[in-house]
């Protein structure tokens, strides 16, 4: 009887020992913000997105990427937005200075068959008491492709790929500004 209970000490604290193993790998485990919360202008709690300057000749491309900031803001919940610019800690500025289509792939006709949309994009992050400049990109670059089909389609496709590259834009510098990057 007494190999039995030596048996089944042994097993129990074999066991024991990989829980605590487990537990504290499991602990261990887990992606977290270097900083935490807040590390980022702690002092910043909402921001307004201020109307973009286009520099373009893309009707309405201030408001497509002005409204993806702004979606993207909202999304991260990291700010409230502000209604105004007087009601912000910070504020978000944002210039276009270009858009761009290239051909990136060719049918057999000699065709476009894919388009690349190239944005240029002067950004910056502002603390707006103090005027300072908490992060900025003078040349923030980003692209996005789409095919090329008939001229009222190729319109749409081209429309819905502005704002496809609105939205990557913006979560992309969201991330780099959140990252302090």
């Amino acid at each position: 009887m007494n190999v039995g209970k030596g048996i089944i000490s042994r097993w129990n604290m074999k066991n024991g020992v990989w829980m605590v193993l487990i537990l504290f790998l499991l602990a261990g485990c887990g992606y977290r913000m270097e900083g935490g919360r807040g590390s980022f202008a702690p002092g910043v709690r909402t921001v307004f997105v201020d109307v973009f300057t286009n520099n373009t000749s893309e009707a309405n491309a201030d408001t497509i990427f002005r409204t993806a900031f702004n979606d993207q803001v909202i999304q991260n919940g990291h700010f409230k937005l502000a209604p105004g610019p007087g009601e912000a800690d910070a504020i978000f500025r944002g210039t276009i200075l270009s858009l761009q289509s290239s051909t990136l792939a060719y049918q057999t006709t000699n065709l476009s068959a894919e388009n690349r949309m190239t944005v240029i994009m002067q950004i910056s992050f502002e603390d707006r008491a103090s005027g300072r400049v908490l992060w900025a990109d003078g040349a923030y670059t980003a692209t996005g492709d789409y095919r090329v089909t008939s001229v009222g389609a190729t319109e749409a496709t081209r429309r819905d790929a502005l704002v496809k590259l609105a939205n990557d834009s913006a979560e992309r510098a969201y991330r780099l500004m959140m990252s302090d990057f």
